[in-house]
């Protein structure tokens, strides 16, 4: 292995030497896990990088006039899709690290710390989870922004994921309590028009809501009149808070009226009834698993649904969801998935003559990539290293102490590897993470915002 290609200050400058879409990149020598189906994983293979796409991927691929960087040693993976993470509450990380329930987090959170958000604390708290996202191989983020108070309020987290570069997905949606400005779901007109009027480009916006009306009133529950608004809007649909039987009763009307569909996308889907299932799988609707909340918080039976799911013919993606109480990397939720659900399979045979029906390691890192990016509306982008997909990569030293040596190119990212592995990420095209250090980002001035930010947040008093 060649040690100083993806950490070599030269070698980043000589990438960086042109403008993006006159730049090749090529990776010579890596073990490719390219999660696509028909490509599978490639050992001592190249991966070219033309511009903002992958053009090819295969064994000794002409270089052309390519900066060449030596992957030798290394595992070449799509970049992580988190499908559901609550991007504005970043600073407030880990202040209930042992909630109890979904309703203390509610309180605590919702009707309290989020009730005195400015715009300039929804732009820090964003851009920390995105930069943050981006240093653990997370390239794409669904930032499902329940705290959108006032029109600026939204701006400023759009904004902040444009400035991170990271592939996001700005999911709008009004608060729980609180004084706000009831430009939701309006504002979404406004905000596409602003920030959203290509088809191509680095954020998508889709239209956030909740289940039912049991936490927050009506208003912000799902159902046909705010189906129409997306529908006409040309948006997807990501729906929170999807657990129990009341979800399930909404969402067995949803089904009769017509509003579930691939565009939609159920958050945790814990505890629902099977009829809730079968609707669900009948119509093509996308799930968002959060492994560590349903787990932790304890959302109704606090069993990641992934059985659930996948016996109604869905593929999950996953998420992070509130970094309040939780981590903020995939390498955990595929862990967390993995470990849980084989424990419940090998739980459900023990004592029979049944086998247990386990999941796989190539299985959550599909749900944490391609699945995710379906999951997004955005397969046809991100999600696997194919080519005419964009390049959205990460590399991941197999060679270093914990990894070492390379058994399982797959079982090495998902249950070996975690964010310091990571020597390199690109997102679109460019280089965001270079020898194991985000790019671009001046961590001081950062530090600072976020600390003042917290302590303003957490120094005003709620009305």
């Amino acid at each position: 292995m060649n040690a100083d290609d993806t950490t070599s200050a030269a070698v980043l400058a000589r990438i960086r030497r042109r403008p993006a879409d006159e730049r090749s990149i090529l990776f010579s020598g890596a073990t490719i896990v390219t999660m696509d189906p028909d490509l599978g994983v490639l050992y001592n293979a190249d991966l070219l990088v033309e511009g903002d796409t992958i053009t090819a991927v295969g064994p000794d691929l002409d270089a052309g006039d390519a900066v060449v960087v030596d992957a030798t040693g290394t595992v070449l993976g799509p970049g992580f899709v988190d499908t559901h993470r609550h991007a504005w509450e970043a600073q407030l990380r880990r202040i209930m690290p042992d909630v109890d329930d979904l309703g203390a987090y509610v309180m605590t959170t919702l009707a309290g710390y989020a009730t005195v958000y400015r715009p300039e604390d929804m732009y820090v708290g964003t851009k920390l989870a995105a930069l943050t996202a981006i240093d653990s191989g997370i390239t794409t983020m669904l930032d499902f922004s329940h705290n959108s108070r006032t029109p600026e309020h939204s701006d400023a987290a759009v904004e902040a994921l444009l400035d991170t570069g990271i592939r996001g997905v700005h999911a709008s949606m009004g608060p729980h309590f609180g004084d706000w400005d009831k430009q939701w779901p309006g504002d979404l007109t406004r905000l596409k028009e602003r920030y959203f009027s290509s088809d191509d480009q680095l954020l998508t916006l889709r239209l956030a809501t909740l289940a039912t009306d049991e936490i927050a009133g009506p208003a912000l529950a799902y159902g046909p009149e705010l189906a129409r608004f997306a529908k006409d809007l040309g948006i997807g649909v990501s729906v929170d808070a999807v657990f129990g039987t009341a979800s399930s009763e909404a969402i067995l009307r949803w089904a009769e009226d017509g509003i579930l569909n691939p565009d939609v996308t159920l958050i945790h889907a814990t505890g629902l009834t099977p009829a809730a299932w079968k609707a669900m799988g009948e119509t093509g609707t996308t799930v968002a698993l959060a492994p560590t909340s349903d787990a932790q918080i304890g959302l109704e039976t606090a069993i990641p649904a992934v059985d659930e799911a996948l016996s109604a013919g869905i593929r999950p993606g996953l998420s992070i969801d509130v970094e309040v109480a939780l981590v903020s990397d995939m390498f955990t939720q595929m862990r967390t998935l993995h470990a849980i659900q084989r424990m419940r399979a090998v739980n459900a045979a023990y004592g029979t003559d049944g086998q247990p029906a386990r999941i796989t390691t190539h299985d959550v890192l599909d749900f944490a990539t391609l699945q995710g990016a379906r999951t997004n509306g955005l397969a046809a982008v991100t999600g696997s290293l194919t080519p005419g997909k964009k390049a959205d990569l990460l590399v991941v030293q197999a060679e270093d102490l914990n990894n070492m040596p390379l058994n399982d190119p797959i079982g090495t990212v998902v249950l070996g590897s975690d964010a310091r592995n990571i020597s390199a990420v690109l997102g679109n095209g460019e280089v965001r993470k270079w020898n194991g250090h985000v790019l671009d980002v001046d961590l001081p001035a950062l530090r600072r915002e976020v600390h003042a930010s917290r302590e303003y947040v957490l120094n005003t008093p709620v009305a």
